[in-house]
C-alpha cells in the first residue's frame, strides 16, 4: 500500500472515531506498528492529526483528551462559544451567588455578563482578573495554580469551595455523554468541578458541539446533574430529547 493511501485511511479512521491506537491501526491496515508510528509522526508534522502516546486523536477531539492551554484554545469554536455565552448570561439575577468554573467557554460568558449586583466566585485566576477589571464583585477560591487552564486546584481549593453555597453555577467540560456524564482530562480539576457542583443549586454546563457525544478521562458529574447548553448536536443524536439539554440558535 502506498504511503498516501495509508495516510488517507488513517485519517479516515481517526476522524471518524475521534482517536485510534497504534495497535488498532496496524491491525486494521495489516501493516507493522513501526510503520504506523512513522505515519502518525508525518501526519502530526503536517497538522492533519495530533499524535499522542500510543496513538493519535483527531484535531477536533484533541481537547477532549488533554487540556489545551487557554491561549491556544480561546479561538477554537469561537462563534459557538459566543452564542452559548449570550444565551447563558441572562440567567444571572441580582441576588445570585454565582460559581464560575475555569475554561474558555465560561471565559466567553464573562464577556457577556451584565449583572453587577450578583456576587461571583471562581477558581480561575484569569476569570477573576477579568471580572474585577469590569467592576464585578468577585471571590477567588485559592489553591495550586494549574497553568494550562489557569485554574486553582488541590486541597485548599476544595476546602474553600466546601464553605460556600452557590445559587447558580457555570462549568466547562471536555466531554459530555449520557453514559459517562460530564468529563475532563485532569483528576484534580475534576474534583474541583465535582465539589463546586455539589455546592450549587442551579447548574449549567457550557460546551460547544465538539464536546457532545465524547468522553474525556475523568467524570465529574452525571449527565442529568446539570443543564447542558450547547450550540449544536451530533447528526442523528438523541440528546435533543433530554429535558436538560438546551440548544442555542
Amino acid at each position: 500500500m502506498l504511503a498516501d493511501q495509508r495516510h488517507s485511511q488513517i485519517l479516515d479512521i481517526v476522524n471518524r472515531d475521534g482517536s485510534a491506537t497504534v495497535v488498532d491501526l496496524a491491525s486494521y491496515l495489516g501493516i507493522s506498528e513501526s510503520t504506523i508510528r512513522r505515519d502518525l509522526e508525518k501526519l502530526d508534522d503536517a497538522g492533519r492529526l495530533s499524535k499522542v502516546h500510543g496513538g493519535a486523536v483527531a484535531l477536533d477531539a484533541e481537547g477532549v483528551m488533554r487540556d489545551i492551554p487557554v491561549a491556544e484554545r480561546s479561538g477554537h469554536h469561537a462563534q459557538e462559544k459566543r452564542a452559548i455565552a449570550v444565551s447563558a448570561a441572562p440567567l444571572v439575577g441580582p441576588r445570585d451567588f454565582v460559581y464560575l468554573d475555569a475554561g474558555s467557554t465560561v471565559d466567553a460568558l464573562i464577556d457577556c455578563l451584565t449583572e453587577k449586583r450578583a456576587t461571583y466566585a471562581t477558581d480561575c485566576v484569569s476569570h477573576a482578573l477579568k471580572l474585577a477589571s469590569r467592576g464585578f464583585e468577585v471571590i477567588v477560591l485559592g489553591g495550586s495554580l494549574k497553568s494550562a487552564t489557569e485554574a486553582l486546584v488541590g486541597p485548599d481549593a476544595n476546602a474553600a469551595i466546601s464553605r460556600y453555597h452557590f445559587t447558580l453555577g457555570f462549568w466547562g467540560a471536555n466531554g459530555a455523554t449520557k453514559e459517562d456524564g460530564f468529563t475532563t482530562p485532569d483528576l484534580n480539576e475534576a474534583e474541583v468541578k465535582r465539589l463546586s457542583m455539589m455546592q450549587t443549586m442551579h447548574r449549567f454546563v457550557l460546551a460547544d458541539a465538539s464536546k457532545v457525544g465524547r468522553t474525556s478521562l475523568v467524570t465529574f458529574a452525571d449527565f442529568d446533574a446539570a443543564t447542558l447548553i450547547t450550540s449544536e448536536l451530533p447528526s442523528g443524536s438523541a440528546y435533543a430529547a433530554y429535558e436538560n439539554v438546551e440548544i442555542v440558535a
